[in-house]
Order: C-alpha cells, then sequence, then structure tokens
C-alpha cells in the first residue's frame, strides 16, 4: 500500500485539491487499516491552518468552529478518494470536546450533551492508524493526545446509554407478547452492548459492518467471539420461541454491562 499512497499528493495537487501550505495530509478508514477491498474508497484528511475555500461536493456538520467540513471528490482509476478538509483549530477542538475535564463535566450533568457527531467520531476513531503523507509530527501529537484522552470513556458510555435504553424495550415487549418488537429491540439492545465492551477497550467506531472486524482486534475476556457471533448471526434463534432468544441476549448484555468500565 506505501508505494500507491506515494502518488496521492501529485494527484491531489494536478487535480487542485491540495492546499499550497499543509499541516498534514494523512489516509485512513478501511484501506489504511487493511480492511479495504477492490470497491472501497480511499479516505484522505487534509489539515490546513485556514479553511479550504477550493471545490467541495458537500459538507459534513461539526459541532466545532467553523461548524462544517467541507468534503470533495474525486476518481482516480476505479478508486474513489473521499477528502476531508479539517482546520488544525476544528482538530484541536475536537481534542479538547474528549478531555477528561469535559467527560466529568457530562457525568455530573442532568442532561449530558449529545454524543460526537459521526464526522467527529470518524476523525478521532482513525487517527492511530493513519498513514501520513506529510505532517508526521503533527499527527504523531495528536495520536498522543487521543490516547491521553477520554474518548474510549465518552464511546462507551454513550453507547451503555443506547443499550441499556434497547433492553428496556426489549423486556417489556417481552412481557407485553410483542415478540416481534423485542426480537428487534434485543437485536439492537446487542449491538450497542457489543460496541460498549469494544469502546472500553479502545475500540471507539460506529460502524456495524466493521463491527465483527474490531471485536477480533480486543483482547477481553467478557465475550468469546463464537459467542458473540452466534447471537450476532441468530444462530440460536427459534421462530416457534423468539422469547428464548430474546432472553440469552437479555442475559448477555447484563454481564457485559457490569464488566464495561469508563
Amino acid at each position: 500500500m506505501a508505494s500507491d499512497l506515494r502518488t496521492c499528493l501529485p494527484e491531489l495537487r494536478s487535480r487542485g485539491l491540495l492546499p499550497e501550505c499543509c499541516v498534514a495530509v494523512y489516509v485512513s478508514g478501511s484501506v489504511a487499516r487493511g480492511w479495504g477491498n477492490e470497491d472501497s474508497d480511499l479516505d484522505i484528511y487534509v489539515v490546513t491552518a485556514d479553511p479550504w475555500t477550493g471545490g467541495a461536493e458537500s459538507t459534513a456538520p461539526v459541532v466545532l468552529e467553523p461548524n462544517a467540513v467541507p468534503v470533495a471528490a474525486t476518481r482516480v482509476g476505479r478508486m474513489r478518494w473521499e477528502i476531508e478538509y479539517w482546520t488544525e483549530s476544528q482538530a484541536d477542538q475536537l481534542v479538547r470536546k474528549v478531555s477528561w475535564a469535559s467527560f466529568d463535566r457530562q457525568l455530573g450533568a442532568a442532561e449530558p450533551a449529545a454524543a460526537l457527531l459521526p464526522c467527529e467520531l470518524n476523525f478521532l476513531e482513525r487517527l492511530p492508524y493513519a498513514v501520513p503523507l506529510t505532517g508526521e509530527d503533527w499527527l504523531a501529537a495528536r495520536r498522543a493526545d487521543v490516547a491521553s484522552s477520554a474518548l474510549a470513556s465518552f464511546a462507551a458510555s454513550h453507547q451503555l446509554q443506547q443499550a441499556e435504553a434497547f433492553l428496556e424495550d426489549a423486556i417489556g415487549q417481552l412481557n407485553a407478547a410483542d415478540l416481534h418488537s423485542s426480537v428487534l429491540s434485543a437485536k439492537m439492545a446487542f449491538g450497542h452492548s457489543v460496541d460498549a465492551l469494544l469502546a472500553s477497550h479502545g475500540e471507539v467506531g460506529r460502524s456495524w459492518k466493521w463491527r465483527a472486524r474490531r471485536f477480533q482486534e480486543v483482547r477481553q475476556d467478557v465475550l468469546a467471539f463464537d459467542e458473540y457471533w452466534g447471537l450476532e448471526t441468530m444462530r440460536s434463534y427459534d421462530p416457534d420461541n423468539p422469547s428464548r432468544w430474546v432472553e440469552e441476549v437479555v442475559r448477555t448484555c447484563r454481564k457485559i454491562f457490569f464488566e464495561v468500565v469508563f
């Protein structure tokens, strides 16, 4: 992959997609992590001192200043490249947003702030395995910031809140003999519970399509992969007795709740 990435900067420059002065440019996402396939996008992050004023196909909302991240796209050969343009200030604000001081304030708040927006979480989650094209020192410093932050605790806490809400629904629906709804709520509760477990071990991503890959990256003694995969794929589900599967999910979720530390 490294030899392929050498062409990224010249290619971006020739297409007018690279600012003159960049703080850092790096590749991340599934391709950088080695999980990509021939149809995967190449996710490129460009960090600048000033906001990007070049062409952009869309913007991604962030609760930062500026409050949007321009996103450009181009196709190089068969591969689609997606380029996000972040300012250095936005990155610094985002790191402060997941500081331990911020986490402690939210734990004590009557109404905790909303979870990180998808664009914000992706930016932070993808830093550890990013491949720098330029600005190695900047990337190393931001990685260190995130490693010492409360990001994992933020993510685990949010996932647990979601899991508990769906689990409560599943139990209530089961007691009301609304079995189809109970199965769907239990499935949602299980997904959020597993994501909480993974987040507590540093795998903070939310994308369900990579959950099995993220699970295999984590060392933990709470849930074996085969047990996880059996419930994820509903291997033991019996259409004639849905309540048995729901009850199994409820037990597993509660076991996870007891073990997750943030």
